[in-house]
């Protein structure tokens, strides 16, 4: 008995503690990483909610850019960073699901690596072509593609990226061929479309539809099942005679697996009080986001949302060459 007491008296003092920091927590600002460069659509919903839940959690919420291999470097950062709460992740469907089935080297699962948080946002993608191309309907364009081609190209923020993502689903799902273009972010595919460089790209509506809008770019159909009022002229793609590609990009919060659950509860409420902000909700609908009914938000419904979209896309890559 003498023997067993130093070790559980370590262990008591260790849960004690535990408890207590989970009780004050947080102490001290939040890093938010953001897997992505600065600018981004991902980047711009993160600035938001990081000022809200600031606000919720009495501590800044400071996001931090760390981009490269399709979004899998930031990821991995907050998966080996202390389970704390002090490191969480605004990432989106790219590295938080479909990297699994992307790339083979990849030294993560999402499914079991993270601890989700919720879901923030599910943004309608937008097909758009240059105005060099003088494409301007999306049936055009399916026509072009059946006619002309791998000489058909699309520019992409580089390989695992949402916009890299879609046009492959297109493909998968029409069965025809095209050229994809990455690059390094979605700044440089977007001046390449704007210049005539690239015939299309497709990419969230918060990147695509301003161009759009000022006569840089013609937006030809946006992903969703119904219209979106920011753009009530263009159609969907069922509209637009593809009713098979469906595509949206779902952006979530996660923390370090290990995180403790009284942490991990106080997150969830951050984030639920944040997205339920008048404030917010304008700012998202300005940008053509919808805001997740309250039902959708949660940890059981991203960590269920994860593990589908990991095996809807290893059948969209299944026949794609990984690196």
């Amino acid at each position: 008995m003498l023997r067993l007491a130093k070790p559980l008296l370590a262990l008591g003092f260790a849960l004690a503690s535990f408890s207590s920091a989970a009780q004050t927590y947080p102490t001290r600002p939040i890093s938010m990483i953001v897997p992505f460069a600065a600018g981004g659509t991902t980047d711009v919903l993160a600035r938001i909610v990081a000022e809200a839940m600031g606000q919720q959690l009495g501590q800044n919420v400071i996001v931090e850019n760390i981009g490269g291999a399709g979004g899998r470097t930031g990821t991995e950062r907050v998966i080996r960073a202390a389970p704390d709460g002090y490191t969480i992740l605004f990432g989106n469907m790219g590295p938080m699901a479909a990297s699994k089935a992307l790339f083979k080297d990849q030294r993560y699962d999402p499914r079991s690596d993270l601890a989700p948080i919720g879901l923030v946002s599910d943004v309608p993608m937008v097909i758009a072509a240059s105005k060099k191309s003088g494409v301007t309907d999306l049936k055009t364009f399916v026509a072009r593609m059946k006619e002309k081609g791998d000489a058909v190209t699309f520019g992409t923020a580089g390989y695992g990226a949402t916009s890299d993502m879609a046009p492959n689903l297109l493909l998968h799902l029409t069965k025809l061929k095209a050229t994809i273009v990455p690059y390094q972010g979605a700044g440089p595919a977007i001046r390449d479309l704007t210049g005539g460089f690239v015939d299309a790209v497709i990419d969230q509506t918060v990147t695509l539809l301003p161009l759009d809008q000022g006569g840089a770019v013609k937006a030809l159909a946006v992903s969703g099942p119904k219209r979106i009022p920011q753009a009530p002229d263009l159609p969907t793609f069922a509209e637009a005679g593809l009713p098979e590609f469906s595509m949206t990009v779902w952006n979530a919060i996660s923390a370090p697996k290990a995180t403790p659950q009284p942490i991990v509860q106080k997150l969830v409420a951050a984030l639920d009080a944040s997205l339920s902000a008048p404030t917010v909700q304008k700012r998202f609908e300005d940008l053509a986001v919808p805001v997740p009914a309250p039902e959708l938000r949660g940890p059981a419904v991203l960590q269920k949302l994860v593990a589908t979209e990991v095996e809807r896309w290893a059948a969209v890559f299944k026949n794609v060459d990984k690196p």
